[in-house]
C-alpha cells in the first residue's frame, strides 16, 4: 500500500469519531474590514463533505459578472484562536476572494467541519497535524466536486489556496493531485494543536510528507513578523518541503504591518502579494490579468520620506483647527488616509474597503482640489523640496487695499502695491476660491504663482516651476486656465 492509501485509509478510520478541536490549535483568521462596491453576486449553499461521514457543509460561493464559464479558485479559512470553531462568522469578506474575482474567477469558500454553521467537528488529531490537514483535504475535494458540475464553472481549471489553517489545509490537500487542480498558494500556513509538545518537528515532519506526495506545484508566501510561525519555522518547513521532492517557490515579505499573519486582511498588502500571485497564474497556465477592477481597492501611493508621520508641524496648508484633525487621523486604525488642500480642508478616512477612493469621491464633493499627505504609518506628499507650502490662516486673513498708486501699468504688468489684494478684481473666483488666494498670498518668499480658470477653478503654487505647477494644478479639473499672479506682480490681461 503506497503512503497516500495508507492516509486515505488513516483519515476513514479517524472520520468516524471526531472531538472538537480546541479554538487556540489554530493559526489566526484573516478578513478585509468590508465589501467592494461592485457585486460578488454571492450566494451560500450546502456541500455535502466527504464520506463516510458526509456532513453538511456550508460553502459561499461568489462570481464576477457574466454566465461563464469562469475558472475556480478555492478558498480555505483560518481560525480566530480565541473563538470555538461553532462561533465563528461564515468566512466571505477576503481581499483573497477579491482578487480572484478581479482576474475573473469563480470563488469557492468552505467552512471546516464544526465552523460557522458546517456540521460535524475538526477532528482528535492526537497531536498531528499531517492527519488533520489530510481529514479537511478531502472536505475540499467533495466542494470541488460540486462545483464542477456548476454550468459558470469550467472545472479544467482550478487553484486551491488558503491563509493560516487554511494555508495548511492547502497544502494537505496537494497530496490528492487532483488533475484538474493546476496549483497551491498557501498564505502564511501552518497549524498549531494546543497541548502539544515540539509544534515544529511536527510541522517539518507532516510537509516532509506533503512534499513527497504532492506533484502540484506551490507558491508560499510570508512574512517576518507573523504572530503566528516565525521565520525560522515556516523556512524549514518550506526547506523540508522542497528537499522531500515538493515543487515550491517561496516569497519572503520580510516585515509588514502589524501582523503579516494577517496577509489576506490588509488591503495594503495587496500591492505585495499580488503580482506575485499574477506571476504564479501564468506559469500555471492560469488567468492573471484583471478584468474586473473595481473588486481590489485602489493602490496606496508609496512614502515620499517628506516627513515623519507625527511630525504635526510639517503638514502643509493646515491651520490650528486643521492640525487637530491630523493628530485624530493619526489615532485612527489603518488602514487609513489624510487629504488635504491648499484651502486648508482636511479630511481622514479610515477602515472600509478603499479608504483612498472615498476619500477622493469626498474631496470631489466638496469641489475641493485634494492632495494625500498621509497613508498608514507614513507620509506620502510628494511637493517639491523648494516649494514652501502655505498654512491656512487661524482666521480669514484681513484684506487691505495697499495705500499708493493704483493699477499702474508696467510693461503690461500691475504692481502688488496696484492691487495685488485686492480680491474683487480677480476674475471667476467665488469665495472659496478667494480664501484660497489670501492663502496663496501668505507665500511671502521665492517665486510663486495663482491661475483662475473661467468656471471658478484655480491652482497655485510655489517654487522655481510656480507658474507651470499652478498651470497644471488649475488643469487638471478646469479647462481655460491661466495666470493671474506670477511672483509679485499680476499679469492678467482681459485680452486672450
Amino acid at each position: 500500500m503506497d503512503h497516500f492509501n495508507k492516509f486515505r485509509l488513516i483519515i476513514a478510520v479517524l472520520a468516524i469519531s471526531f472531538a472538537a478541536l480546541p479554538a487556540n490549535s489554530l493559526a489566526a483568521e484573516e478578513s478585509a474590514a468590508d465589501n467592494p462596491p461592485i457585486s460578488t453576486n454571492e450566494r451560500i449553499v450546502i456541500v455535502p463533505g466527504h464520506p463516510p461521514n458526509p456532513v453538511k457543509l456550508v460553502v459561499t460561493i461568489m462570481t464576477p459578472a457574466g454566465a461563464g464559464p469562469f475558472p475556480l479558485a478555492v478558498l480555505n479559512h483560518g481560525s480566530d484562536a480565541t473563538i470555538p470553531a461553532a462561533k465563528h462568522e461564515r468566512y466571505h469578506r477576503s481581499f483573497g476572494a477579491y482578487y480572484f474575482l478581479s482576474r475573473g474567477y469563480a470563488v469557492a469558500i468552505p467552512m471546516m467541519r464544526g465552523f460557522a454553521g458546517s456540521e460535524g467537528h475538526q477532528m482528535d488529531s492526537h497531536c498531528d497535524p499531517e492527519a488533520l490537514g489530510l481529514a479537511n483535504a478531502f472536505d475540499i475535494d467533495a466542494v470541488i466536486d460540486y462545483m464542477a458540475k456548476q454550468p459558470y464553472v469550467d472545472a479544467r481549471r482550478v487553484v486551491v489556496a488558503g491563509g493560516s489553517f487554511g494555508g495548511w489545509n492547502t497544502l494537505a490537500y496537494g497530496m490528492l493531485n487532483r488533475p484538474e487542480v493546476k496549483g497551491l498558494i498557501n498564505f502564511a500556513g501552518g497549524a498549531l494543536i494546543s497541548n502539544c509538545h515540539m509544534q515544529g518537528l511536527r510541522l517539518d515532519l507532516a510537509v516532509e510528507h506533503f512534499g513527497k506526495g504532492t506533484r502540484l506545484p506551490s507558491l508560499w508566501i510570508y512574512g517576518d513578523n507573523d504572530s503566528m510561525f516565525s521565520a525560522d519555522m515556516w523556512h524549514s518547513m518550506y526547506d523540508r518541503y522542497v528537499a522531500a521532492g515538493g515543487k515550491a517557490e517561496l516569497v519572503s515579505l520580510g516585515r509588514f504591518m502589524r501582523d503579516t499573519h494577517n496577509l489576506l486582511g490588509y488591503s495594503e498588502a495587496l500591492a505585495l502579494w499580488a503580482p506575485q500571485v499574477d506571476a504564479f497564474l501564468s506559469r500555471i497556465g492560469l488567468p492573471h490579468q484583471v478584468p474586473y477592477p473595481d473588486y481590489v481597492p485602489t493602490a496606496f501611493p508609496p512614502p515620499s520620506r517628506f516627513a515623519a508621520i507625527d511630525d504635526v508641524g510639517a503638514v502643509p496648508y493646515l491651520n490650528a483647527e486643521g492640525r487637530e484633525v491630523y493628530k485624530k487621523f493619526l489615532a485612527l486604525p489603518m488602514p487609513r488616509v489624510f487629504f488635504l488642500a491648499p484651502t486648508g480642508w482636511a479630511r481622514p478616512t479610515a477602515g472600509g474597503f478603499d479608504p483612498l477612493a472615498l476619500g477622493k469621491k469626498l474631496c470631489a464633493e466638496t469641489g475641493q482640489e485634494c492632495q494625500v499627505y498621509a497613508v498608514d504609518d507614513y507620509v506620502a506628499w510628494t511637493a517639491r523640496a523648494s516649494a514652501k507650502a502655505p498654512v491656512a490662516p487661524d482666521k480669514p486673513a484681513p484684506v487691505s487695499l495697499p495705500v499708493g498708486k493704483q493699477d499702474e501699468k508696467r510693461d503690461g504688468r500691475r504692481d502688488e502695491r496696484a492691487g495685488l489684494a485686492n480680491l474683487d478684481a480677480i476674475p471667476y473666483l467665488n469665495e472659496s476660491g478667494r480664501q484660497a488666494y489670501r492663502q496663496f498670498l501668505t507665500l511671502l518668499h521665492g517665486s510663486r504663482a495663482f491661475a483662475v480658470a473661467p468656471d471658478g477653478g484655480y491652482g497655485f503654487a510655489a517654487g522655481a516651476n510656480a507658474p507651470a505647477d499652478a498651470m497644471a494644478t488649475c488643469s487638471k479639473s478646469h479647462q481655460g486656465c491661466r495666470l493671474y499672479v506670477v511672483d509679485n506682480a499680476i499679469v492678467w490681461s482681459e485680452a486672450k
